[in-house]
């Protein structure tokens, strides 16, 4: 059996680790084939990008050589996919390479984009690329005041981000002593500060806390470069000396131009994760088209039950499992605090008020987070 795996990061990362181990007899009998696909020889923990944007972790703390994170049998190869050719049951790669699979797991991520909202690129600072976040740090260790408007885009992966971002600025400002000289503002596209109700009832109070003026029903339409200000599709504008963004995100280009699904998005199967119409396809994480969280957590959980179905399904022709739409997030808050929000395809997160030892779990996830990756946590 060759199973083939397409994108190294979290996602691919962990379902592999997790295949190569409930396999492993079986790979070193030759009898199982398992194969991983990937842009690029390094891992990034991507959530530490926005540690390195307020300078509490720098970009070494956050990168680590994929083959260091690999189970034993896995054969690795840093050579992207170009062309799927699913009714074949095999792709090819920019490099010309042909592989053949009996199943396929796709988590080749998402990317932000910058072009569909004009001005964006040239004003905004994000913590979402790793440029990005270097320079975000250096604008807000020389920023000395005025009006910070944050901005979220949509879709985005990590939906929490907002809230922390805004919570981590008003932060920020105090330690360095101005924020009585900064007016923080915060928008976001829907009737509410967040798409998650609860969350959003929680956030708002300590919003009010804060003192951050917030606007709902803002989607992005332009910024005005020159004057500074950020226009809606809704007819309102935001005026700013800094804009952070949370940038608009697309699935990668070659699940567009393979026609494997809108946007980037790949169909998938919301309980089984397979791509629909094609059963011995997996999908997983950013790259799928469910309305759920784009997460660590979310791939983290997904790769569980993909790893446990395709083992089963070697063993005993068929799956095991269902995905029940579980995702976990930690949220940081201002004074050292954060809290989580867990929840599924039923039930809503309940928001607990933060503490100062879940910040501490948090921070420790940071470290644990390779392991997490190997599929040992």
């Amino acid at each position: 059996m060759k199973i083939l795996f397409v994108g190294g990061g979290m996602g691919g990362t962990i379902v592999a680790n997790n295949v190569a181990r409930r396999l492993a007899r079986e790979v070193r009998e030759g009898k199982v084939q398992i194969t991983m696909l990937s842009a690029t020889d390094q891992h990034w923990y991507q959530p530490g990008l926005l540690y390195v944007a307020f300078g509490k972790m720098g970009m070494n703390d956050i990168v680590r050589e994929q083959t260091s994170l690999l189970e034993p049998g896995i054969q690795f190869f840093v050579d992207p996919v170009e062309e799927f050719e699913l009714a074949q049951n095999k792709v090819r790669t920019k490099g010309g390479v042909v592989h053949d699979y009996d199943m396929l797991v796709i988590a080749t991520g998402c990317e932000a984009v910058y072009d569909e909202v004009p001005g964006l690129a040239e004003t905004s600072e994000t913590p979402y690329t790793r440029e990005g976040a270097v320079r975000m740090f250096k604008r807000l260790r020389d920023f000395e005041g005025g009006k910070v408007a944050v901005v979220v885009g949509v879709p985005h992966k990590c939906p929490i981000a907002p809230i922390e971002i805004t919570f981590m600025l008003h932060e920020f400002f105090e330690k360095r002593g101005i924020r009585d000289k900064v007016e923080l503002k915060y928008t976001y596209p829907i009737a509410r500060i967040h798409n998650i109700e609860n969350i959003a009832t929680w956030a708002v109070p300590e919003f009010e806390r804060m003192e951050v003026d917030y606007e709902t029903f803002f989607n992005m339409k332009e910024v005005d470069v020159e004057n500074k200000i950020v226009h809606s599709e809704e007819g309102t504008e935001k005026e700013f000396d800094l804009l952070v963004t949370v940038p608009p995100h697309r699935g990668m280009k070659v699940i567009e131009e393979n026609n494997l699904g809108e946007g980037g998005w790949i169909p998938t199967d919301r309980y089984s994760l397979q791509m629909e119409g094609h059963e011995n396809v997996y999908v997983l994480g950013d790259t799928s088209n469910l309305p759920i969280s784009k997460t660590g957590s979310t791939a983290h959980f997904q790769s569980e039950v993909i790893g446990e179905n395709i083992a089963s399904i070697f063993r005993t022709g068929s799956a095991t499992r269902e995905y029940d739409g579980k995702v976990y997030c930690f949220i940081e808050a201002d004074q050292d605090r954060a809290t989580n929000a867990c929840f599924n395809y039923i039930d809503p997160p309940e928001i607990k008020a933060p503490t100062k030892s879940m910040h501490m779990l948090k921070m420790s996830y940071n470290q644990w987070y390779w392991s997490s990756a190997r599929g040992l946590l």
